[in-house]
């Protein structure tokens, strides 16, 4: 049997999980020095309410190859085919660690079909990849040609996101202290993509948070390849209000396809705390990869 499972940096909604009985590896959070699993023995919105306490102490790592061991072993085991499309190897070592976890298994079991893709992405950035690729297989697509599709859309997907506050982004090094206490003075937001080669950068800044909202719609609306085609993504750190906004002048400009909602887990909402809202979608289509 072929199964296509992935990781809990992904933020895949509840209903596609439930829908295709998705597999999803959970990303290890640490509060106060316990170990929690990211979207198992914690939710997103316990999660946020602790990390909104600058009293408690959080810190993530990645899903490690014992862990990675223990997921793949009963697939080995079954002889199913396996399909992996993990978190960017441009923002964790999650691709690596399941590489080593993947050569532990093949000694004991050398026959074992499985495929680790770098997602070259970030929360539903390969969400929305893998519903693609779960769609793709609804409708009989064999592994090789999810492979390619897999391939196809990583290559061809866009991130941009944004922050209501720096402080977790100079915690995590991606900001200075200086450049980052200066830009929470100025209410200076940055507009951020993730890179085609699965790294964050900093697009530019832009004063108040509306108008960075409004500004993940304007890279959108440059960038985006026929949105009535498009299954995007939209996803936000428990922020309802931000949600509801940004949702509200993506489709004044485009009607999407379909749009699929998502909430930023533990894995990536530790490093840009609860006002992260972020927009996925493609610069190109295939009609051989639409589902």
């Amino acid at each position: 049997m072929l199964k296509i499972i992935t990781d809990s940096a992904t933020d895949m909604p509840k209903w596609i999980v439930e829908r295709f009985g998705l597999h999803v590896i959970p990303t290890p959070v640490v509060i106060d020095d316990v170990d929690y699993l990211d979207g198992e023995t914690i939710r997103s919105d316990e999660f946020y309410k602790i990390l909104d306490d600058v009293n408690r102490d959080v810190k993530t790592y990645h899903i490690n190859p014992d862990m990675f061991e223990q997921a793949f072993r009963p697939y080995a085991e079954r002889g199913d085919s396996v399909l992996y499309l993990c978190f960017s190897t441009g923002i964790a070592g999650t691709f690596n660690a399941a590489n080593l976890a993947k050569q532990a298994v093949l000694e004991d079991y050398p026959d074992f079909d499985l495929t680790i893709i770098d997602g070259k992405s970030a929360s539903i950035g390969f969400g929305v990849i893998v519903y693609k690729l779960l769609l793709l297989q609804e409708q009989g697509a064999d592994k090789e040609k999810l492979i390619r599709a897999a391939d196809f859309f990583v290559s061809h997907v866009h991130h941009v996101f944004t922050v209501s506050t720096l402080k977790y982004l100079i915690k995590g090094g991606r900001l200075s202290k200086f450049k980052g206490t200066a830009g929470e003075l100025l209410d200076m937001k940055p507009i951020l993509i993730v890179d085609k080669e699965g790294r964050l950068q900093v697009l530019k800044t832009v004063r108040g948070h509306k108008k960075s909202l409004k500004a993940l719609v304007d890279y959108v609306n440059e960038n985006i390849a026929d949105p009535s085609r498009q299954i995007m993504g939209i996803c936000h750190g428990e922020d309802m209000q931000a949600l509801s906004y940004t949702k509200e002048v993506l489709l004044n400009a485009i009607s999407p396809k379909e749009l699929v909602e998502a909430v930023v887990g533990c894995a990536i909402g530790a490093h840009t705390g609860r006002g992260i809202v972020g927009i996925v979608f493609f610069d190109a289509l295939s009609d051989e990869f639409e589902p």
